[in-house]
């Protein structure tokens, strides 16, 4: 019982765990926002988007193929909405906040042979051995 304890206690369980019951609140947020305000406003646009109607039948057998049409402008509708109203904003935002950033210096350079990438201050590749001209400043 104690490995048990052990094992739910650890940061990344509960943080899965969190991640799971955020993921679908969301989930239920983003398919509101389609069904209740971007659904109709395509409706006052192009009609009625409801293709359920739609269905062909092969020796007695129906196919309804529009709920599976529905399913999929639902599916794209929802993609848009994360895209345009959680990524790129999300995007915006770190991009905002790194800006000033200045990135790392390298720690490793490509050796001009075989291409792998070896440690900065190596005078010899690890993979094929040939030479290497030292970084700047060493």
């Amino acid at each position: 019982m104690n490995g048990f304890k052990k094992f739910m206690m650890r940061g990344n369980v509960i943080d899965l765990a969190v991640a799971v019951v955020m993921g679908a609140a969301f989930g239920a947020v983003v398919t509101e926002l389609v069904k209740d305000l971007i659904t109709p406003l395509i409706a006052a646009i192009v009609g009625k988007p409801d293709f359920s109607s739609i269905q062909f039948t092969v020796n007695n057998s129906k196919f309804m193929i529009g709920n599976f049409i529905n399913a999929l402008v639902s599916f794209i509708l929802i993609g848009i909405a994360v895209y345009f109203f959680v990524v790129l904003p999300m995007n915006s935002l770190m991009a905002r906040m790194h800006r000033g950033d200045v990135p790392p210096d390298p720690t490793v350079k490509k050796c001009p042979e075989c291409l792998s990438d070896v440690p900065i201050a190596a005078r010899r590749c690890a993979f094929c051995t040939s030479p290497l001209e030292l970084a700047a400043g060493h």
